[in-house]
């Protein structure tokens, strides 16, 4: 009894999967909850009603014992996750695994004052962790998995191209300084004064709050702009085509399901 129970409890927390509903309608109810206490945090932030305080604190203790729960379970479960391991070795593998370490912080600021001492404002800030449950939908959506994807099969070109404007926004914050500082001292009084100017330029935003007087600052700042144009969208590339290669796959994935691929009997090739 006790095994039949926790597999069908493991089947129900787990992503849901073909034909079945209460997986399914588990899925749901979570990804609503999640949506709900992401906007019940934007709702505090206006000047709301005050009867209206008392409702959503008591919405959150809600969600925070639906959330410890489910964070329960399935460090319970966690040895059907993982059969390969022993009991407290797969227990303790996910305790440690990325969503679970989300799941924790994302309902540890509601346990937090009742054994820390916390003034008001930290408790204010600590509680805006709760945003962090938006990583949780990457559990129950495809979408929020394919992006997850894509960056894990792209990451060391995703880093190479990081790097690159790593070394131009280090350049670009040294030659603006050197060139600016006399002109304007108090806006550029040392090269980390020109790093928040080298990101607005090289990303072609230009706020338009520091920009160079003098002409060889003039000159830098149009070199860089034309140059983020190309290097600020290598990721933007390479984060599109690791999409495109995605939904490729699943699409020739659908295409095998519906018209299984027929082989050649005699050498085993695909025809």
């Amino acid at each position: 009894m006790y095994s039949y129970v926790k597999r069908n409890i493991f089947a129900v927390i787990q992503p849901a999967e073909h034909g079945n509903l209460a997986s399914r309608l588990f899925d749901l109810f979570i990804m609503l909850l999640i949506f709900a206490s992401i906007s019940s945090v934007f709702v505090m932030t206006f000047d709301i009603p005050s009867w209206l305080y008392p409702l959503l604190s008591n919405f959150e203790r809600w969600t925070i014992i639906v959330f410890s729960a489910e964070y329960l379970l399935r460090i319970w479960t966690a040895d059907l996750l993982y059969p390969e391991l022993s009991p407290l070795r797969s227990r303790i593998k996910y305790v440690f695994s990325w969503m679970a370490i989300i799941d924790l912080i994302s309902i540890l600021p509601f346990y937090l004052p009742y054994y820390l001492s916390f003034n008001l404002v930290s408790i204010r800030a600590v509680r805006l962790v709760r945003l962090l449950r938006i990583f949780k939908l990457n559990r129950y959506t495809h979408a929020m998995t394919a992006i997850c994807s894509v960056f894990r099969n792209k990451l060391q070109e995703i880093l190479v191209s990081m790097f690159m404007v790593f070394i131009m926004l280090t350049i670009g914050s040294l030659l603006i300084y050197y060139a600016e500082h006399d002109a304007q001292p108090d806006k550029f009084s040392n090269a980390f004064s020109g790093v928040w100017w080298a990101v607005a330029t090289l990303t072609t935003v230009g706020y338009g709050d520091i920009y160079p007087v003098t002409p060889m600052g003039r000159f830098l700042g149009g070199l860089i702009a034309l140059t983020g144009l190309a290097i600020v969208a290598v990721p933007t590339g390479i984060i599109s085509a690791g999409f495109v290669e995605l939904l490729e796959k699943k699409r020739a994935e659908e295409a095998e399901e519906k018209e299984p691929p027929r082989y050649c009997p005699h050498c085993g090739k695909k025809l």
